[in-house]
């Protein structure tokens, strides 16, 4: 089972006591996923969704907020052979009326009827409103991807109206979401895993919510202790090839001139690195006798270096910089 799928099966176990709350549910779902078809002189309603929760949700809610009953059809996914896809229809007018009147989704004015399917602004006046509709739409038409591979939630707009209808209806929460094109559709859209987090939220998918959180923490520290691994690696690399080019320089100088020619504290600094060719600077600088700080060791060693590649240029042997 998907992230997403787990998202809205907790949404549709949801159900608000409220009816303006259930009516502007009703509302998002019918603007995502429906149609109001008109049939002779007949208006009918159909929701269609591969979701059977989903189409629990909008049964129930339809049953509680206007008590009807709605035609449940259930046919195949010629496309995917595992799918099924829900179709539910309301077909008597009285019902179709009292449904997308009170949802906004139709106005009459001098006789006429005049479809909308967009977001009525008296619907989400209130903050639960406001909630229950985006809940609506993410059940109709949204999607998020598993937080384990990437931060992405989406809404899947027909309309380019209602696209930017829901983006200012998310934004209202403090949201920074998006409007894109993607071929026919319009799509509003949130990449941040923060914000994502907040309209699970908003949505009160309060679950899903603490699952992508756990998983948030989890890849936050995979990437701290990844960046400490590199960190630690990139020294480890630098001190190694630090500590390779001294005993170079080290083995120069006591084949030329003998490292017993040297003044006693470099003479010293050198037979330590040569016995411990691992140990940090500071690490040999404890060493010393008496104990040497980490700049006091490097500047010893540096010394050595310069000599050795003075002996080099007097020999014309190889220069190393």
């Amino acid at each position: 089972m998907s992230f997403s799928s787990d998202v809205k099966r907790e949404l549709s176990r949801q159900l608000e006591m409220a009816r303006h709350c259930q009516i502007a549910e009703i509302a998002g779902i019918i603007n995502m996923c429906g149609q109001i078809i008109s049939q002779s002189d007949k208006i009918l309603v159909k929701v269609q969704t591969e979701n059977p929760a989903v189409a629990r949700k909008y049964f129930t809610l339809l049953k509680k907020a206007f008590n009807i009953n709605v035609e449940v059809l259930i046919r195949r996914n010629t496309q995917l052979k595992k799918n099924r896809i829900y179709i539910l229809v309301i077909r008597d007018s009285h019902q179709v009326e009292k449904v997308l009147l009170a949802t906004g989704l139709i106005i009459k004015q001098n006789g006429y009827v005049y479809i909308k399917m967009e977001i009525d602004p008296l619907l989400t006046q209130s903050t639960c409103c406001k909630r229950a509709y985006i809940r609506g739409a993410f059940l109709g038409g949204g999607s998020v991807s598993d937080p384990e591979k990437t931060y992405h939630l989406e809404f899947v707009n027909a309309t380019y109206k209602h696209s930017k209808q829901l983006q200012q209806l998310i934004n209202s929460f403090g949201m920074d979401s998006k409007v894109i094109k993607r071929k026919k559709n319009y799509i509003v859209y949130l990449k941040e895993g923060e914000q994502i987090v907040d309209l699970l939220n908003i949505m009160e998918a309060h679950i899903a919510l603490m699952n992508l959180e756990n998983i948030r923490i989890m890849k936050e520290m995979r990437n701290n202790v990844n960046r400490m691994v590199n960190c630690e690696t990139a020294n480890l690399k630098k001190t190694v090839s630090a500590a390779v080019k001294q005993l170079q320089d080290i083995e120069y100088v006591d084949q030329i001139i003998g490292l017993h020619n040297l003044p006693s504290s470099l003479e010293e600094v050198a037979h330590y690195r040569i016995q411990h060719p691992d140990a940090s600077l500071k690490e040999l600088g404890t060493l010393l006798n008496p104990p040497v700080g980490k700049s006091g060791v490097n500047h010893r060693l540096r010394k050595i270096s310069n000599i050795a590649e003075r002996l080099r240029k007097k020999r014309g042997g190889q220069s190393y910089d």
